[in-house]
């Protein structure tokens, strides 16, 4: 497998922690944000969201971490990434669907740049804008949570997957994680484990 990838994309890093997970190796082909690769006409050709991350699949493109994370699980069944039980997997996803639905996309690169340079907010006025979803998103997560230690027990399910790229997001920004015990709990869970630390942004062959 051939993962598109950028070294700070949250929806990035989940894919690149549920490799891990499964055992699944893969070449990692670094798209550079920052200047724009992914809007050049050799990506588009493969992404045409112009979009990270992307995932080569014996011919094939996968694109968005949600259906690459689905089929991932589908395709390499172990460990599973959802708990048993209908109920279960329901928390796990909504806790998923917080941070994929709620918070990435008012967050993510292309909506800052269009508040930046469509409609003129400056920096204060975008980094306020960030906390603000990322403080509505984690107060529900940090209800929502059963740290047992992970986000729903004792194994890593999809709700880990998401909510750790995102609060590497918070730290980077400076958003204080003091009113989230549980999600800094879960974090520091996750990040003791070998499949989160080499997908940590500074692991990868293009971090700056």
């Amino acid at each position: 497998m051939k993962l598109y990838t950028y070294f700070r994309s949250s929806a990035a890093f989940r894919v690149r922690i549920a490799l891990n997970i499964k055992g699944v190796a893969y070449e990692a082909a670094p798209v550079n944000i920052l200047k724009g690769e992914q809007r050049g006409e050799a990506y588009q050709a493969i992404n045409p969201q112009k979009r990270i991350p992307s995932l080569d699949v014996e011919g094939e493109t996968l694109v968005q971490s949600p259906a690459i994370l689905e089929y991932l699980d589908e395709t390499h069944p172990e460990p599973p990434l959802l708990p048993i039980g209908a109920v279960h997997r329901a928390k796990v996803r909504a806790v998923a669907s917080i941070v994929a639905c709620d918070i990435h996309p008012l967050n993510n690169s292309g909506t800052l740049s269009y508040l930046k340079h469509k409609l003129g907010h400056d920096q204060a006025a975008l980094d306020e804008w960030y906390a603000h979803w990322v403080r509505e998103g984690f107060e529900a997560i940090e209800a929502l949570i059963e740290p047992g230690p992970f986000a729903f027990g004792s194994r890593v399910t999809l709700a880990d997957i998401y909510l750790v790229p995102q609060v590497f997001n918070a730290r980077r920004f400076n958003i204080p994680l003091d009113p989230y015990p549980k999600i800094a709990a879960v974090e520091a869970a996750c990040m003791a484990l070998p499949a989160f630390q080499r997908a940590a942004p500074a692991q990868q062959p293009d971090a700056a």
